[in-house]
């Protein structure tokens, strides 16, 4: 595969790591006395179906490089539809850490106050008090932090020929919006639940306060103070600008009616960027937060920013880890691209990566990290090492068959055997090696999930339990 053009020179110096990077891809899983695996960037996308990346990677502090790889439209031979560093992805919920930066701002210029109730900036709409709010009140702190005790948590989008709700409509879940209402239904600072009606409470406060739409007002407050040139959150994305953008893909490769969604929830969802533009974001923060820069934030605000609440939330990114091994950044999915930015800002590596097929992303996102994790000292992020027992035939066979998963998993799923080893076949996940840990216990070999068998005196398994991906999930054996 031939990569596009950076948008700036890569150094040379920079050439080994790139080349060491695309051949390096490898599993979450490394099986003691097994050579290790690796895999080229060309054969992981083709393998899980996903037609363009773009990748940029931060080192020293600033950014090393940038590529783009494959094409914005599934089985397109067209060279103009090549994915470049410039081309247009969906950020999905990387949006939100973006959102709060700008709520951030205003909070450093006395607009805003942290720790006030919402309901004295929001003028259009109120947050619905009840039982709840009696004593604890919806604060900015809260939103961006998702303590707030507020429902929702993320958006599906709207095909681009359907009717597009307001911003009101949504909050009260009433047509033509496809959602409940945001309500709190837990006292707020009392939990840590993810909430994208949070960060859509918070676009339409900072909407009430300004006077300004969202699109004009990220763009004072976050596009030109951290040089994202390309970046926008307009909904829909202006047909001028279609033809810069990645279309959305599904499962296989498909590609979804219309080319992608439109998402009126900008603040949670709504982000139109590159890697480069969002490399350009991390980088900012880093800054403000060592103190070396007062372009974005202060570092004070930094700080705070990069400061858990609970649960491993700051106020917008996720952040964990201290020291060298401090970490902050986001994923984010929209129906048919996924995004994730990874910042380590007292060593100053990191990588934004951006895709178009959400489902076959999943797997590709975390084996292109893992390469990059290897190249530039990433803490914390080797594949796990296991050790895999040997199992009688007996034993084996006794695992062997269909299984009835849930729906939220697609469907039925088969346990083969397979030149001597077992195999995974499940809808929505590649086919997956069952490491054996014990009789029961084992761990796909890719993913890294933990698949554990109920079997019955005899031998036979009854059932299997998956964990991994976020979800338990149970599966009951098939007669």
């Amino acid at each position: 595969m031939t990569p596009s053009s950076a948008a700036g020179p890569t150094s040379a110096a920079q050439e080994p790591h790139v080349a060491n990077v695309l051949r390096g891809l490898r599993p979450f899983v490394e099986v003691t006395g097994r050579p290790p695996v690796r895999w080229t960037l060309e054969e992981r996308m083709a393998h899980h179906h996903v037609p363009g990346v773009s990748i940029a990677v931060i080192e020293g502090g600033r950014i090393a490089w940038v590529r783009g790889f494959g094409v914005k439209t599934a089985g397109s031979a067209d060279p103009k539809d090549a994915v470049t560093p410039d081309t247009l992805f969906q950020a999905g919920s990387v949006s939100k850490p973006v959102t709060a930066t700008a709520m951030l701002r205003l909070v450093e210029r006395g607009t805003l106050e942290l720790d006030t109730d919402v309901n004295r900036y929001l003028k259009t709409w109120k947050v619905p008090d009840n039982e709840h709010t009696t004593k604890e009140k919806v604060t900015l702190r809260r939103l961006a932090s998702h303590t707030a005790g507020l429902t929702n948590y993320g958006f599906p989008g709207y095909e681009r020929n359907q009717p597009i709700p307001t911003l009101v409509q949504i909050l009260n879940g009433t047509a033509p919006a496809n959602t409940d209402a945001v309500r709190v239904d837990a006292v707020p600072g009392s939990i840590s639940r993810y909430s994208g009606g949070g960060t859509l409470v918070m676009q339409l406060l900072m909407m009430d306060v300004t006077g300004k739409p969202f699109p004009d007002l990220m763009q004072e407050l976050v596009f030109g103070p951290a040089g994202m040139t390309h970046s926008t959150f307009e909904q829909p994305l202006p047909a001028a600008r279609a033809g810069e953008a990645a279309r959305a893909h599904l499962g296989e490769g498909k590609t979804i009616p219309g080319g992608w969604h439109v998402y009126p929830e900008m603040g949670p969802a709504g982000l139109w960027t590159t890697p480069s533009d969002l490399a350009r974001l991390a980088i900012a923060i880093a800054d403000a937060h060592a103190g070396r820069s007062k372009a974005l934030l202060s570092q004070a605000t930094a700080e705070q920013m990069l400061t858990p609440v609970k649960d491993g939330y700051g106020l917008g990114p996720e952040v964990g880890g201290s020291g060298r091994s401090l970490e902050f950044g986001h994923g984010g999915t929209t129906t048919g691209f996924l995004c994730n930015l990874t910042m380590y800002p007292e060593i100053g590596v990191g990588a934004v990566v951006m895709m178009n097929n959400e489902e076959g992303g999943q797997g590709l996102l975390g084996e292109i990290q893992l390469a990059l994790a290897a190249e530039y000292g990433w803490p914390g992020r080797a594949p796990m090492r296991v050790t895999a027992i040997e199992l009688s035939a007996a034993s084996a066979a006794g695992v062997a068959g269909s299984y009835a998963l849930p729906a939220s998993m697609g469907g039925p799923a088969e346990v083969k055997q397979e030149g001597g080893r077992l195999v995974l076949y499940a809808p929505r996940l590649p086919a997956e090696e069952l490491i054996p840990q014990s009789e029961t216990e084992f761990v796909m070999g890719t993913l890294g999930w933990r698949v554990t068998f109920k079997r019955e005196a005899g031998g036979k398994a009854t059932g299997m339990t998956v964990d991994g991906g976020g979800q338990v999930v149970e599966a009951t054996r098939k007669p």
